[in-house]
């Protein structure tokens, strides 16, 4: 899951807003570097990366993948799930997804620090709404390039766009099927 799925699972008070976006930027033991809600907030968002990652559904997922793109299909379908959840956020939150990010962004920006590179991007993310961008399929080949910036080997992004294309349908039924229990997951873990 990508930062859109990570907020939408985490809870809505502020501290658990933030420790799920954290999660992404905070490396390493967590024992009493944050206060409590926020650090609960960061585990939990590991705990969601453990789930997905081991998920039937989403290994089936991957599978579908070419084997030469096996090393990078789990950023892509992050990605790409984020665009579903974003693209589909009426079935899964009454909150119009709008309202929901513009509240993000708000407790977002009143930090007065913020954890590792996530300083620096925090002001773009919101003046140019990425969480909303999502819903638009054409705006995954930009953050699939953001990406490839960072990469060792930014080679290995290159065709993603058209291999997301074709597998479209089958990938959105894999992440209809799966995000409810996802959804599940996350709420118990919250408790």
């Amino acid at each position: 899951m990508n930062y859109l799925a990570h907020l939408h699972l985490g809870g809505s008070h502020p501290q658990q807003l933030l420790g799920s976006l954290y999660g992404d930027f905070v490396k390493g033991g967590l024992e009493g570097r944050f206060p409590p809600t926020l650090e609960a907030s960061i585990r939990l968002h590991r705990h969601i990366d453990s789930f997905t990652d081991r998920h039937p559904l989403v290994l089936a997922a991957l599978a579908r993948f070419p084997a030469a793109r096996r090393r990078y299909a789990g950023i892509i379908l992050d990605v790409f799930f984020d665009h579903c959840l974003a693209r589909h956020w009426q079935d899964y939150d009454e909150q119009p997804l709008e309202e929901f990010t513009r509240r993000f962004y708000r407790i977002l920006l009143a930090q007065p620090t913020l954890p590792g590179r996530l300083a620096g991007i925090a002001p773009y993310m919101a003046a140019d709404d990425w969480l909303s961008a999502y819903a638009d399929f054409a705006t995954l080949e930009p953050v699939f390039r953001g990406i490839a910036r960072r990469l060792s080997r930014p080679e290995g992004m290159e065709g993603a766009m058209t291999e997301l294309e074709a597998l479209y349908e089958p990938l959105l039924a894999d992440f209809r099927a799966f995000y409810p229990q996802l959804q599940a997951f996350a709420a118990t873990c919250r408790g």
